[in-house]
């Protein structure tokens, strides 16, 4: 809320929620006695409603953003777009149906670094990428604190993510963001994805998983690997596309690129001694990880801005101008769909499979 009232012209005709101290919360923001409404269809039934943000619980999210749709509204839904694979598809029905904008909350979508490195990267800057290997490691619970005496009826209610019914977990809340990243460099949905994951040090009645570890492989043979871990935050929120010549890192706050350095294509040294009847190496090269220089990733002046405030920015001027978001709907749904099927990988301890439609150039 904060963010889309930086943007001019921006002001809230309503709020919608089922937890009484929102509203005094949310009204100290938009600094006016707005509406507020405790049922979303009282909502959807006001007036003067150019569009509704739904940043509802993951399980809440095909109902509300296609009964938002329906209403005649253009929708800003927060990721990732559905809680299983059907319901993605039905909220994409939804949006061709109702001609209005759409546009997913993938913030990174517009982050300016990570628009600048994709372009290089798509460039062949880092040559033939094959693999993208991304965390997000936290040291902390993922819990939110509940009210004293208020814990068996707000638990749910407040700690939604912790609970398969309303949440995909780890995967949706911070892995939607990578997969976005690399259906984008890969320029397709995922073929496949195999993964893990339990509930391994935060025995406190949640039951979605505190670590998973999902392998996602793209129809070019190209694959990517996803951690999230909430017992240790060395590496942080990053993201390592590997190239033939080159890498790419990103994280929160920029991007450097690495450059391979030039090594023999061949793995047997052009210097060897014949030892006992056997030919080996004449020295060992120690393959140690790379700590040479890196070059930043530049971002013009015109072009630079939080990854919030961009994506915010973006929505309201594609309602404007009648313009297509560019993390539109097709986007939100190889997200959305890539994170349940992961997750249904993750829960069977199987591979799955992906839809073939998913598998057509972006």
């Amino acid at each position: 809320m904060r963010t889309f009232l930086r943007v001019p012209g921006v002001r809230f005709a309503g709020l919608c929620d089922v937890y009484e101290p929102r509203f005094a919360a949310a009204r100290e923001i938009t600094k006016e006695n707005t509406p507020v409404y405790r049922d979303y269809r009282e909502l959807l039934a006001a007036r003067d409603l150019d569009a509704v943000i739904v940043s509802t619980p993951l399980s809440f999210h095909s109902q509300h953003m296609i009964a938002a749709l329906e209403s005649g509204r253009h929708v800003y839904g927060e990721k990732s777009l559905a809680l299983t694979a059907e319901e993605c598809y039905r909220i994409v029905d939804a949006v061709k149906r109702s001609n209005k904008h759409f546009q997913v909350g993938l913030q990174y979508h517009y982050a300016p670094w990570y628009v600048e490195t994709l372009g290089r990267v798509q460039a062949g800057k880092i040559g033939r990428v094959t693999h993208i290997h991304t965390c997000w490691h936290r040291n902390n619970s993922w819990r939110r604190p509940v009210p004293s005496g208020s814990e068996k009826k707000l638990e749910r209610l407040i700690n939604w993510r912790l609970y398969k019914e309303y949440s995909g977990g780890l995967l949706a809340e911070l892995g939607s963001h990578h997969i976005n990243f690399a259906n984008q460099v890969f320029g397709s949905g995922p073929e496949s994805v195999v993964g893990s994951g339990g509930i391994d040090f935060w025995k406190d009645g949640r039951e979605t998983h505190d670590n998973v570890q999902a392998t996602y492989r793209y129809p070019a043979g190209q694959t990517l690997v996803f951690t999230a871990i909430t017992t240790n935050r060395l590496d942080g929120d990053q993201v390592r596309v590997y190239g033939t010549d080159g890498s790419a890192v990103l994280t929160e706050s920029g991007a450097i690129i690495y450059y391979e350095p030039k090594r023999p294509l061949s793995a047997v040294m052009h210097e060897t001694i014949v030892e006992h009847g056997i030919v080996t190496g004449a020295t060992y090269r120690a393959e140690m990880p790379y700590r040479g220089p890196g070059e930043a990733v530049p971002v013009p002046e015109d072009k630079q801005g939080s990854p919030d405030y961009v994506a915010c920015a973006s929505f309201i001027d594609c309602i404007r101008k009648n313009r297509r978001p560019l993390a539109d709907e097709q986007v939100a749904l190889v997200e959305g769909v890539a994170v349940a099927l992961g997750n249904q990988a993750i829960d069977q301890g199987k591979r799955i499979m992906f839809p073939e439609d998913l598998h057509q150039k972006l």
